[in-house]
């Protein structure tokens, strides 16, 4: 059972629809107490990092995701999900986010348009379970946000997309994994990328 951590502001229906399609049993809720039964959680998120971050605590779903994590359950992050996994983030102003990977959320540096919106390659810099298959070039996914993840450790970050810097695509850190883009946007490669993480076992 996956657990899709709902906050109010997750855009849940796709996620919804691309696990059903890929035959993945899911709950979508944002009792700690109902989640706390699932083997996985997925973080969605749209909007504001402050916004979202006010959300998750008014839930006390701050508390659990961290406590789940530290457990070993195994969690993703997808855009603003991704984001909050960080120390902390600096849109609007400094706010503090779960600390699950070390490093902090700031804008991008680049004199291209933001937001970065469209589809955009995939550079490979190490494995982890989410490209499990995938090949290590011509890989296209979906991305719509301003604010990048700037890793503390290079080790935590396993591809990057280009974006008039190196945007981090996906980072992971044991068993949390964050996505940037929309994997349940991104057509036959996102697909994939769920799948990888509806296989993926710690064990």
């Amino acid at each position: 059972m996956i657990g899709i951590i709902d906050y109010g502001a997750g855009n849940l229906r796709s996620v919804i629809n691309t696990l059903k399609y890929l035959g993945a049993e899911s709950l979508v809720s944002s009792n700690p107490n109902e989640l706390s039964v699932c083997d996985k959680l997925i973080l969605p998120g749209v909007g504001a990092f402050p916004a979202a971050m006010r959300e998750l605590r008014e839930r006390r779903l701050d508390s659990f995701i961290t406590a789940a994590a530290d457990k070993g359950t195994p969690l993703l992050g997808i855009c603003l999900g991704a984001q909050l996994l960080f120390d902390y983030g600096t849109e609007v102003h400094e706010e503090r986010g779960l600390g699950l990977i070390p490093g902090r959320v700031r804008l991008i540096n680049t004199a291209f348009r933001l937001p970065h919106i469209g589809w955009n390659g995939l550079n490979v810099l190490r494995d982890s379970p989410l490209l499990d298959g995938l090949p290590s070039d011509g890989v296209y996914v979906y991305f719509v946000h301003s604010y990048l993840c700037d890793c503390a450790s290079e080790d935590n970050l396993a591809a990057y997309a280009d974006y008039g810097e190196r945007v981090a695509a996906i980072v992971q850190r044991g068993s949390v994994f964050g996505c940037q883009f929309h994997p349940e946007k991104s057509s036959t490669w996102g697909l994939r990328i769920i799948q990888n993480y509806v296989n993926f076992s710690r064990d």
